[in-house]
């Protein structure tokens, strides 16, 4: 979705800029930029509460989020980041185990992962491979989201190699 309708703020933080889309009262989107990025001021009142939400995890990895959130996607797609809301914090789940959970493919997880319109707050990064590997994140195995996803694996206190 990059591209599609301006931010409605962009937050900086230690692994990126985090840019914030909203509409009908609502965040749509959070997506990852890079870093280079600049801060945009929130526009409107759901996109402050977001930032301050965020920055609130950043400080403490167990803030539970409470701003509306409406991801546009197909329905087997909100099952599967409803799924990934109930991750606690520090833990993770293979994509099996999710797919054993909403029974379907390993594979149909990781295509919902990547079409994840609502980032970190919506957790895909707590979803890896079933021998312990990241997997991929934001359709990428190795890189900058790979370093994203291992950040905020640590943020959360997620012990790897367990």
């Amino acid at each position: 979705m990059p591209g599609a309708l301006p931010y409605s703020a962009k937050l900086k933080t230690p692994f990126a800029v985090l840019g914030i889309r909203t509409a009908g009262g609502a965040v749509t989107g959070v997506e990852y930029l890079p870093t280079s990025e600049r801060a945009q001021t929130p526009a409107d009142a759901i996109a402050e509460r977001a930032c301050r939400q965020l920055e609130r995890y950043l400080a403490d990895p167990h803030f539970q989020f409470t701003v509306p959130l409406a991801p546009k996607g197909t329905v087997f797609r909100r099952r599967v980041w409803d799924a990934l809301t109930t991750i606690p914090v520090g833990e993770s789940r293979t994509y099996g185990e999710i797919a054993r959970k909403l029974a379907t493919a390993p594979r149909a997880i990781g295509g919902a992962c990547g079409a994840n319109p609502i980032a970190l707050v919506i957790p895909c990064h707590r979803v890896i491979g079933s021998q312990g590997a990241l997997g991929g994140f934001m359709g990428v195995t190795d890189g900058d989201p790979i370093e994203i996803k291992r950040w905020l694996l640590t943020h959360e206190g997620y012990r790897f190699g367990r």
